[in-house]
């Protein structure tokens, strides 16, 4: 979880900065670092993103323990660090970066919600 909270701070600082494509890379590690945490305290590893990316819909929406706005949270956030990362011309407004900070932060307290209900820090 202290990777998550870095990027999100990290993404905070980007997007101050103008840098919304790197914004959006960060705010997406920071969902994907807070989901890591919960799967690995439940024994999921897994090699790529797109297998956590599957595992949330799985392990922790289909089994009812996240709503299924968090897992489409996840998946919008899996796409626009897509866009940001791999595409040249794609350019992100702010309002959009905003948008998917303020959803990646209640991800990410989500995540912490399932670890503390483990017993988990």
């Amino acid at each position: 979880m202290e990777k998550a909270n870095a990027a999100l701070a990290s993404a905070r600082s980007e997007m101050n900065a103008g840098r919304y494509d790197f914004a959006a890379n960060r705010v997406y590690y920071a969902c994907f670092y807070s989901a890591s945490a919960v799967l690995l305290e439940e024994g999921q590893r897994f090699r790529k993103h797109a297998g956590v990316r599957g595992a949330v819909h799985q392990f922790l929406v289909k089994s009812g323990r996240l709503d299924a706005q968090w897992g489409r949270i996840y998946d919008r956030v899996f796409e626009s660090r897509q866009l940001a990362d791999y595409l040249e011309l794609v350019e992100f407004e702010e309002h959009r970066i905003r948008d998917l900070l303020s959803q990646s932060e209640g991800f990410v307290a989500e995540m912490k919600q399932l670890l503390a209900a483990k017993g988990v820090q």
